[in-house]
């Protein structure tokens, strides 16, 4: 988690110019739909090459666990540089740590994570993203990400223990498991940012300079 949440800016922006690469002019809600398009076949994807390679002949059960395992840790990356990507379309700070925490798991919890930010926060209403994230003290978010951090240890984890195990499923079936799972863990991401952020912004925010792709600068 720590080095999913220790993603640098710089990374967080490409993935945003990545989202607008094909309509340069794209408007922040345009670009939010191609971020969460992008992570749900990404996400799924990864999930159904691991399974398919678990259920490779030879491949033994502690390499298909290793793989499966390995797994994790890129998906807990591409949820990290989803939540924080749509974090910065939408103008919030990501560039403190613990603020970086709570929307990573804020997101990744979903309802349960949003509920245990209003709660310690003590504030009520809305797209706790913009509300509480930007705006409540530091020392706040500490005590939000201790209590967060135990809930992702059991919630998120048991999941992921479960799917890690289904992945080295036999004939095939590790690599529908593998992908359906991993599809179903994300939509929850989504719905959980939609939920954290509220309608997209109309404009982009000043600290948001998409560039244009090296690509489309040498095409012009």
């Amino acid at each position: 988690m720590d080095k999913a949440i220790g993603l640098q800016t710089p990374l967080v922006q490409k993935n945003i110019a990545r989202a607008r690469q094909r309509n340069p002019q794209a408007t922040p809600d345009q670009v939010i739909r191609n971020l969460e398009r992008m992570y749900v076949s990404t996400l799924a994807g990864t999930g159904a090459a691991v399974g398919g390679a678990a259920a490779a002949p030879g491949v033994g059960t502690g390499i298909a666990l290793a793989l499966s395992a390995g797994e994790v840790l890129s998906s807990l990356e591409l949820s990290a540089l989803f939540a924080l990507s749509i974090a910065e379309v939408h103008g919030v700070p990501i560039d403190e740590l613990e603020r970086r925490r709570t929307i990573v798991m804020g997101i990744m919890l979903g309802g349960s994570g949003s509920a245990t930010i209003t709660k310690v926060a003590e504030r009520t209403g809305q797209h706790w993203g913009r509300q509480i994230v930007a705006k409540v003290p530091i020392e706040t978010l500490r005590q939000i990400n201790k209590i967060l951090g135990k809930h992702f240890i059991t919630k998120y984890g048991t999941k992921q223990g479960i799917i890690v195990l289904g992945r080295v499923a036999p004939f095939g079936v590790g690599a529908l498991i593998g992908g359906g799972a991993n599809a179903g863990l994300a939509a929850l991401a989504v719905r959980a940012s939609r939920r954290a952020f509220g309608p997209a912004p109309t404009t982009w925010p000043n600290q948001v300079q998409p560039s244009l792709p090296m690509s489309e600068k040498t095409s012009d």
